[in-house]
């Protein structure tokens, strides 16, 4: 009998189970601290959804943060010489796609790294 073995992790499950928790955990820290439990379940579904309502707002300002790391990340790796091909390959979209998302990323004024011609000896 052949041993079942897990299904194969994907490289972004690590990654999506700790920023939930890290959702989780600024949620709880800016969520109103109660100083006694809700006295009936009316209050009780007031406060889950407020508490909600706050987590949908955390993961708002998450998505705009990341969205913000993202462009900073994207032109850093095209200032170091990555082309839209690398760089869509990093966000996993189309070259195409990239450079929609980042148009004029690449200019004339990007620096590329250019390997140094071999010397000659005259």
């Amino acid at each position: 009998m052949p041993d079942p073995s897990p299904a194969p992790r994907r490289p972004g499950d690590d990654t999506a189970a700790l920023v939930a928790r890290l959702v989780d955990e600024v949620t709880r820290r800016l969520a109103p601290e109660s100083a006694h439990p809700p006295a009936d379940l009316a209050d009780s579904a007031r406060e889950s959804r407020r508490y909600a309502l706050l987590r949908l707002r955390v993961l708002t300002d998450v998505k705009q943060a990341v969205r913000h790391l993202e462009d900073q990340a994207a032109h850093a790796a095209a200032e170091s010489g990555a082309g839209y091909p690398e760089i869509g390959q990093a966000v996993s979209m189309s070259r195409q796609g990239a450079r929609r998302r980042w148009p004029g990323l690449l200019t004339n004024g990007t620096t590329h790294p250019t390997p140094h011609p071999p010397h000659r000896s005259t």
